[in-house]
């Protein structure tokens, strides 16, 4: 009795152990653009500034400053003006993915065309892939920028 016993405590005493351990590792999952140990750091603040850099595009390469902004949409959207070269006072929304990357839906930036794509950042770097739609057809491109 006194062997079963023992036995019995020692299981009981390793799986309190493995329990502690798997609980102790967890992080808390925040919610889309949020981060942080108490997840009230707003995620797109990286994104915000004044970036310049080159979009590598299928019609060319082209060297484009972008101004990121805070919306007043919500805590998870910014506006990017400048976006694809198109001049100042055209703006996308982009919206919060994850942490690090945000996502353009298509919106119009005039002419006739269409913007969508991705976005990301990493420290004082940004890259950026998205695609121009238009009458004559589709321009694809990736841009590198970084913070001014």
């Amino acid at each position: 009795m006194k062997k079963v016993r023992v036995i019995t405590s020692a299981a009981m005493l390793g799986l309190l152990s493995i329990g502690t351990m798997t609980f102790m590792s967890c992080t808390k999952d925040c919610e889309v653009g949020y981060e942080g140990s108490n997840c009230k750091t707003l995620s797109r603040e990286k994104f915000i500034g004044d970036w310049e850099g080159t979009d590598q595009c299928s019609s060319g390469s082209y060297d484009i400053d972008i101004a990121v902004s805070t919306s007043s949409v919500d805590e998870v959207t910014v506006n990017i003006a400048n976006l694809g070269g198109f001049g100042g006072t055209v703006s996308v929304k982009g919206v919060m993915t994850g942490t690090n990357s945000l996502s353009i839906a298509s919106q119009s930036v005039g002419g006739g065309r269409t913007l969508s794509g991705n976005m990301n950042v990493s420290g004082n770097q940004l890259t950026l892939q998205y695609t121009v739609q238009g009458t004559n057809g589709s321009d694809v491109c990736n841009g590198a920028y970084t913070k001014k």
